[in-house]
């Protein structure tokens, strides 16, 4: 073969190699929260295109359609939300979700007021702004009981909801509203359960903002898919990515407590 000959095949065969290079490259679509889950997953999403994953993120405010959208094929997987919070909503929607590896982060669930400085002063008949799901209005009449608030029917009961209350010194009064709403309602009540992730995005800090933070939590975010996908190679890429050393350096730094790793 002739060197001509030889120039001539390769340069032939680099665009097909070129070719193959790409079509190695898989897009993964995940739902995730716009904090902390979206920005944990930007400074992975480099690491994972070295590794032929393209990480595409879609952001979204709500806690229902990150849900729906992976149960209909339209995303392949979501990161925003607690094993308990995924249980409810595959039995109330008949969904099939599952988690993919283990827990990722912690999200200290706390309460927040902006008329009043100490527990001590909220007043007798106090406005209570809960989220309005069933796992994280259980979560927040839990912490309520925590800290001496109300009583609970069943102190363990994670689903437990404003019925449930069977002791109630300060006569609390209780409003259950989306999630979402609740920072910007936090004027106009005494008190609200505000998930940190909303909290964060409202500029406040669980840490130093909070009049009463949980101690310890069950409620570990995790990665979700459905189970045909579960186990594919891009996912269980990002499922590394998502425990990598890397990855607990940044929540450790950048939330400073308010995000606490959970591997």
């Amino acid at each position: 073969m002739t060197v001509f000959t030889r120039r001539a095949l390769v340069a032939a065969l680099l665009p097909l190699a070129a070719a193959s290079a790409w079509a190695q490259n898989v897009k993964l679509t995940v739902a995730a929260s716009p904090v902390p889950h979206a920005e944990i997953l930007e400074q992975l999403k480099p690491r994972l295109a070295k590794q032929g994953v393209d990480l595409d993120i879609k952001v979204f405010n709500d806690y229902v359609q990150p849900n729906v959208q992976v149960e209909e094929k339209h995303l392949d997987a979501n990161y925003f939300q607690h094993v308990p919070y995924l249980d409810s909503f595959n039995k109330s929607r008949s969904t099939h979700l599952v988690v993919v590896g283990q827990p990722v982060h912690i999200e200290p669930f706390a309460a927040y007021s902006v008329k009043h400085k100490k527990v001590s002063e909220l007043p007798d008949g106090a406005t209570v702004a809960l989220p309005n799901d069933p796992t994280n209005a259980g979560r927040a009449l839990l912490l309520l009981a925590a800290n001496g608030l109300v009583t609970l029917k069943d102190p363990a009961n994670i689903l437990a909801t404003p019925k449930d209350v069977v002791g109630n010194p300060k006569h609390l009064k209780f409003r259950e509203l989306e999630a979402a709403t609740l920072p910007r309602v936090l004027p106009q009540v005494d008190l609200a359960l505000i998930n940190t992730n909303y909290a964060l995005e409202a500029k406040l800090s669980p840490r130093k903002d909070a009049l009463f933070i949980e101690k310890t939590s069950p409620y570990a975010n995790v990665l979700v898919a459905r189970p045909d996908n579960k186990n594919s190679a891009a996912l269980q890429k990002l499922n590394a990515e998502l425990h990598s050393a890397e990855t607990r350096q940044f929540i450790e730094q950048k939330y400073q407590g308010a995000v606490v790793p959970a591997f």
